[in-house]
């Protein structure tokens, strides 16, 4: 019997637990969904570490239930605006993520929400099914093309650096907006910094690439997507709060063409106005979703929290750094 205990609140791919399990004691949730509130409250009591998904909202009353013991809290995902990351630190608990391996899938899943959105691939599908579809026409669901074409990206981290590479090879003109320039970027691929409201004017495509932050929040409302171009497509796979959903709904009643989205302000979404538009394609936060990236993410997690409890700090992919002054 081991003495440190993890409570981890979903099974994950891979054998990542199976190697967990070797150095602590590990109580998995065992779906489906989600553990309640009430029911992460009382596993988490006396744990020395916990596993834990961006659905789970590990607020202070969590932390608190946790107890002297919780000495890591790694999070299944690159973000972390699931945790009350600065009352962790107050309680000297390392906050650890999983960047990188997700970077190509997310920026993927970008380029197939974008193409798909432009050229209308699933109105195309549906109507097909429905066996509604008469034969080839001159003017019939024509989209928009990709190539040649200006995008904007919002936020040059890894996956948005990764979408204007992508977006090179179509032959794209790339505009970029981020909290510094990336000088060195700008020369190496020929890419161009813009303030926000000129990136969103004037480009055909944007892609949201910043995490969801008290400065980010609804960064895109009314104001901001009215001065998108009429034929613009906007593209959300990094969270949800950062465009203001009812704002979007009329913008794309009335003022761009259409949006691709994988995040939304809340999760699962039952955003009915969304579902009525035909110009708007959704998919659900399937930006990691692919089995190599989320057994590497498994793994990366399960890593965290075996250095966290071995006390290899210098190790973890840790999104707190300052909380390792405590130790």
């Amino acid at each position: 019997m081991h003495e440190k205990r993890v409570y981890v609140t979903r099974s994950i791919p891979g054998t990542g637990l199976d190697r967990l399990s070797v150095i602590a004691n590990v109580n998995v949730h065992p779906g489906p969904g989600p553990p309640s509130h009430k029911t992460l409250l009382k596993n988490v009591r006396d744990c020395d570490g916990l596993l834990t998904m961006l659905s789970d909202k590990i607020t202070p009353e969590v932390i608190d239930a946790a107890g002297p013991n919780m000495r890591i809290i790694s999070n299944y995902a690159v973000g972390f605006n699931n945790i009350d990351v600065e009352y962790a630190t107050q309680k000297s608990i390392i906050i650890a993520h999983t960047p990188d391996v997700l970077t190509e899938s997310t920026a993927d899943l970008a380029w197939a929400l974008l193409l798909t959105t432009a050229r209308r691939v699933v109105e195309g599908d549906q109507l097909t099914r429905s066996e509604q579809w008469t034969g080839w026409e001159p003017t019939f669901m024509l989209g928009t093309d990709v190539h040649r074409k200006i995008i904007g990206i919002i936020g040059l981290g890894r996956i948005g650096l990764a979408v204007a590479k992508r977006a090179l090879a179509f032959n794209m003109k790339v505009l970029y907006f981020s909290r510094t320039r990336k000088l060195n970027i700008e020369s190496r691929l020929g890419i161009e910094y813009k303030p926000l409201g000129d990136l969103l004017a004037e480009s055909d495509f944007v892609s949201i690439h910043v995490p969801l932050t008290s400065e980010t929040e609804k960064m895109l409302g009314t104001d901001q997507l009215n001065l998108m171009k009429s034929n613009a497509i906007l593209i959300n796979t990094a969270r949800g709060g950062i465009v203001d959903e009812r704002a979007l709904v009329q913008a794309l009643k009335s003022q761009i063409k259409g949006a691709g989205l994988d995040v939304y302000q809340e999760e699962p979404t039952r955003n009915r106005e969304l579902f009525k538009l035909p110009n708007v394609v959704l998919t659900p936060h399937l930006g990691s979703a692919t089995l190599e990236t989320r057994v590497k993410m498994a793994d990366l997690a399960v890593d965290n929290l075996i250095y966290g409890l071995n006390k290899k700090y210098d190790k973890i992919k840790v999104a707190n750094p300052s909380v390792l002054s405590s130790f």
